[in-house]
């Protein structure tokens, strides 16, 4: 597929959305929920990317069944390139065992990162508790948003965005910065898992410089079509793609909304750009190569 036709083909469908997560994370919807709502949106596949965790998988691979749709397995992580946060995304994940000692430790992390904002928020005297962050969360990866919505519970926050506008953000008074992981270790973590390391929405600051550094570090793919790209990044990125000789990617990131920019399957990614994804998996598996 040409750059071209990898930023514009397509829209005909059928449709995929490799970006979507669920209650398993900071998700509004079960990933039973999630992949209902595939089969609504007339997907044809539909990735779980919940952060720092595939707990959710088995639940949707299970409904998949029911529904007649694929479920592709796999994971968003967190990482730092040089101080600027990097997501990444691993699709096709095949050995989940082989990296759930990892994610059960990010998942540590994000526990005691969310105590020690609730401290922070406490001494702004924002009367919220832990507890109150554990009843939101669940059994999730507690992550920001978990507080974003305790925050709007008690009268703290108007919405999420506010609430990420005066305490949570970056450079806001309770923010708690994440564990550094290396866009190099990243990668290792997913090829380790048999996955395909994927750059999530990397927007404007998805330049070639950036692309050809984590190329060198084995990335195999980019998002190109994201609700937060504009046009401009969409056609930048589908370049490099070919460029580079990446696979294509592209989903809603959705996390429940029924409504607003990030629908599920709001992106029209073809199915071409999935089965691009299948091809580097098995030519990897062919040449009994770790993805």
């Amino acid at each position: 597929m040409t750059g071209a036709a990898a930023r514009a083909g397509g829209l005909e469908g059928p449709h995929v959305d490799l970006h979507a997560h669920s209650t398993a994370s900071d998700g509004s919807k079960s990933p039973s929920a999630v992949v209902a709502a595939a089969k609504a949106a007339r997907l044809s596949a539909i990735a779980l990317t919940d952060h720092d965790t595939m707990d959710g998988v088995a639940e949707a691979v299970a409904a998949a069944e029911t529904h007649g749709i694929r479920v592709v397995p796999g994971v968003e992580l967190s990482a730092t390139d040089d101080q600027r946060e990097v997501h990444l995304l691993g699709l096709h994940i095949q050995r989940p065992s082989a990296i759930e000692e990892s994610l059960r430790e990010f998942r540590d992390r994000r526990h005691a990162r969310a105590i020690e904002i609730v401290a922070k928020l406490n001494a702004l005297a924002v009367a919220i508790t832990f507890e109150d962050v554990l009843a939101r969360a669940g059994d999730a990866a507690i992550g920001r948003p978990h507080l974003a919505r305790v925050l709007i519970d008690g009268g703290w926050a108007r919405d999420s965005r506010d609430a990420f506008d005066r305490y949570l953000g970056a450079g806001r008074p309770a923010y708690v910065p994440k564990h550094r992981l290396s866009v190099a270790d990243a990668i290792a973590l997913v090829h380790a898992g048999g996955g395909l390391a994927v750059l999530a929405h990397p927007g404007p600051e998805g330049r070639r410089e950036t692309i050809e550094r984590f190329v060198a570090h084995g990335l195999d793919g980019v998002e190109v079509r994201h609700p937060g790209h504009t046009s401009e990044d969409t056609n930048r990125l589908g370049a490099l793609v070919e460029f580079f000789g990446l696979v294509p990617s592209g989903g809603s990131d959705w996390h429940g909304s029924l409504e607003g920019p990030r629908l599920l399957g709001v992106m029209r990614v073809p199915l071409a750009w999935l089965e691009q994804q299948d091809a580097r998996v098995e030519a990897r598996r062919s040449a009994g190569t770790p993805a």
